[in-house]
């Protein structure tokens, strides 16, 4: 078996592979990187990095979003998230945004990967999965960021932290909330309307 055909071997639809993964199975990377670009077997995403593609009916299919931005950092510590998020809130967002944010411990800045634009935000702390807690604290703490008028979110925010688990939105404000949004939310929560029952 040659070695390109060695390097193939290991290649898989769908994943994203590092030079430095490449390395492993070849003895000339950087000849081979070429060779398997010409022939569409890899698609170059940014330095250093590319996609295997994986091939559907509607053409070739862009790398799934975990897998690009874990081989990226290099690290698996990391939360997905975006404006549209907030939407699910109910608090009137309507604006639809094309970037992901990428709350983590290494990068910090917007970088190119693919055709895709990807927000990394460097932060201490971060939930493994997106809360309604968290994406309350997150879209006060982003309220600049957003084209909606920002006195109506703030007062269906407050309208919509009364309706949540006090222990939870507690927690996601010591946890997550910027110095603005601990303010706003020191007055709500002392407020004492939060519903502290368990859901």
């Amino acid at each position: 078996m040659s070695r390109l055909n060695e390097v193939k071997k290991h290649l898989r639809p769908g994943q994203v592979y590092r030079r430095a993964d490449l390395e492993r199975w070849s003895n000339a990377v950087d000849r081979h990187l070429g060779q398997l670009r010409k022939e569409g077997v890899l698609v170059k995403l940014s330095g250093g990095l590319y996609s295997c593609p994986k091939p559907t009916t509607f053409g070739q299919a862009p790398p799934d979003d975990r897998a690009l931005v874990c081989a990226f950092l290099k690290d698996d510590r990391f939360l997905l998230s975006s404006a549209n998020a907030y939407n699910a809130l109910g608090l009137g967002t309507t604006q639809l945004y094309n970037e992901t944010v990428v709350y983590n411990h290494k990068r910090h800045g917007r970088f190119a990967l693919g055709n895709r634009t990807f927000d990394f935000r460097m932060k201490p702390f971060f939930p493994r999965a997106l809360t309604p807690e968290f994406l309350l604290v997150d879209l006060v703490n982003n309220l600049d960021r957003l084209a909606e008028d920002h006195d109506a979110l703030l007062s269906n925010a407050k309208k919509k932290a009364s309706t949540m688990n006090g222990q939870a939105l507690s927690h996601a404000v010591r946890e997550y909330a910027g110095v603005r949004a601990k303010k706003f939310f020191a007055d709500v929560l002392a407020g004492g309307t939060l519903n502290h029952v368990a859901h």
